[in-house]
């Protein structure tokens, strides 16, 4: 898989890379992916709130079941069994890769 570098303003500490890897080609569901180490997750009814310590961006994760997908990408061999191990209904595996494509360009979830 092709990659290429971000620059951080600012590595976490001093083990935290300067640099983070995105795939140049985009999000592929054969690949393994896991939560960001600049990423916290605070769960919430409706999913949870995700706060980036590098970006200072705040977002959403809008379901309690994209909640699981995400924290289990670490413990998958990649996304799509991911998205199967959560017990997501079939009909809306797309949908839910492509939320994880855009987690990956906002660089919430990392290759690993």
């Amino acid at each position: 898989m092709e990659t290429r570098q971000v620059v951080l303003k600012r590595p976490l500490s001093p083990s935290t890379p300067r640099f983070r890897t995105v795939p140049r080609g985009g999000f592929d569901p054969a690949a393994p992916y896991r939560l960001s180490e600049s990423v916290s997750l605070r769960p919430e009814p409706f999913g949870a709130l995700v706060y980036d310590f590098v970006t200072r961006k705040l977002s959403f994760l809008k379901t309690p079941q994209l909640v699981s997908v995400v924290r289990d990408l670490e413990n998958q061999p990649d996304a799509r069994s991911a998205v199967a191990a959560a017990d997501v209904p079939e009909a809306q595996h797309d949908a839910y890769l492509r939320a994880l494509a855009g987690l990956l360009q906002s660089h919430t979830i990392v290759a690993r």
